[in-house]
């Protein structure tokens, strides 16, 4: 039986106009010879009524400390609402379909309401309703743990939710379909020659999504590397051919001459950084105790660079009161940067090419960019600067390594 997940994000189910459109891809894949399993997310963003942000805010209106159990419960409506509106759209047109919940599906969790772990999946009901023909419209972003509680995966959780069923029902594919054409070099908010790139490695579009980039889950790629499923990203409403992310591929343009400007494959930015410098007198000593008091206090650090007698680590804007407040009890900052951006080059075809932390320097340094800060691995290269300097730096290395010749 030849599987295919098709993943629908809220606004390709939000009007009657964009469900047709979806539908049709449903029914395509079906002509193709596919079985296929649907999941969707809530129907539209904030303000629309089965939106999660929607039924979030009302629950806060109504008692702003709504239990989180509760809160999952309310949570789950909106994708399951979308589950039975596109079965009935399907079953309109003559294809025998069936809404199901997360739980319905066989997706079992842990407990941890607002962000649950998938612990098991049990798709003999899938598979069932597969083997009779039948088209599977699943809430996604929802499981219920043993114990039958109901629970929500967390921002994005329908990736989540359509990857791990395509590894447990051993897809040939997973589509994701989202309101953009692919994966772009970069925002294309900020840069306007911004190209969908046709293919990128698992691990690139991992660095991307944990940069910034907000087309696929980081959890959801790190479950169809392990799977090894192909993942298409594509625009549920035109017919772009979109991204296809999975192994490396070599490609002919890749192997016939080294060409600089293609070691990198995107350039991602994230927003609301803040950091902080601790000069650290009593050095190890003094560092072991702040990295303790942050561990202790749940505070996670990403840029960090540590010299004998001073650490400089940035860490998410909205906990910057937190963290200052537990820092001030060990070891005071002796500076505090807000409103910083994160700038990461992505490229699996950096590594062991010298020259490439140089060019992102200077590109930078050649628009007046201060560079606060740098991390590096063997795919991407992140530079820390002032928030006021995050779109010329976004181009400036757009322009660097030219992108928009994919």
């Amino acid at each position: 039986m030849r599987i295919i997940i098709q993943k629908f994000g809220g606004t390709s189910v939000a009007k009657p106009e964009n469900r047709e459109m979806t539908v049709q891809k449903i029914i395509a894949a079906q002509k193709s010879g596919y079985k296929t399993v649907v999941v969707v997310s809530a129907m539209g963003r904030k303000g629309e009524p089965y939106a999660t942000d929607t039924l979030i805010e009302f629950l806060q209106a109504v008692y702003e400390n709504t239990h989180p159990r509760d809160m999952d419960i309310a949570m789950s409506m909106g994708e399951i609402m979308s589950s039975v509106v596109i079965a009935n759209t399907l079953r309109s047109k003559g294809y025998d379909s069936i809404a199901l919940t997360g739980w319905q599906a066989g997706i079992i969790t842990d407990t941890n309401f607002g962000n649950a772990e998938i612990l098991d999946v049990k798709p003999s009901f899938l598979l069932n309703a597969l083997e009779q023909g039948k088209i599977p419209v699943v809430a996604g972003f929802q499981g219920a743990a043993k114990t039958g509680e109901i629970t929500t995966l967390g921002r994005g959780g329908s990736d989540i939710t359509a990857v791990t069923l395509g590894e447990a029902l051993n897809a040939e594919l997973i589509e994701i379909y989202t309101d953009v054409d692919g994966i772009m070099t970069a925002d294309p908010r900020i840069v306007s020659n911004a190209v969908t790139i046709s293919h990128i490695s698992y691990t690139e579009i991992f660095q991307i999504a944990d940069q910034g980039a907000r087309v696929i889950h980081p959890k959801a790629v790190e479950i169809a590397m392990r799977s090894g499923i192909p993942v298409l990203i594509k625009n549920s409403m035109t017919d772009s051919p979109g991204t296809i992310i999975s192994t490396p591929a070599v490609r002919k343009q890749d192997i016939q001459i080294y060409r600089p400007e293609r070691v990198i494959t995107s350039v991602a930015h994230v927003t609301g950084r803040t950091q902080i410098s601790i000069d650290t007198k009593r050095g190890i000593e003094e560092q072991n105790e702040v990295l303790h008091c942050l561990a202790d206090n749940n505070i996670s650090i990403d840029i960090i660079n540590i010299f004998p007698e001073k650490m400089i680590f940035t860490i998410e804007g909205n906990i910057t009161d937190k963290a200052l407040q537990v820092l001030n009890v060990v070891a005071k900052p002796s500076r505090v940067l807000m409103n910083c951006s994160k700038i990461s080059a992505v490229g699996e075809r950096m590594r062991g090419v010298p020259g490439v932390m140089s060019r992102i320097i200077l590109a930078m340094r050649s628009k007046q960019i201060e560079v606060l800060q740098t991390s590096d691995s063997h795919s991407t290269i992140s530079c820390l600067v002032k928030g006021e300097d995050t779109v010329p730096a976004v181009l400036a290395l757009h322009e660097e390594f030219k992108l928009y010749q994919q």
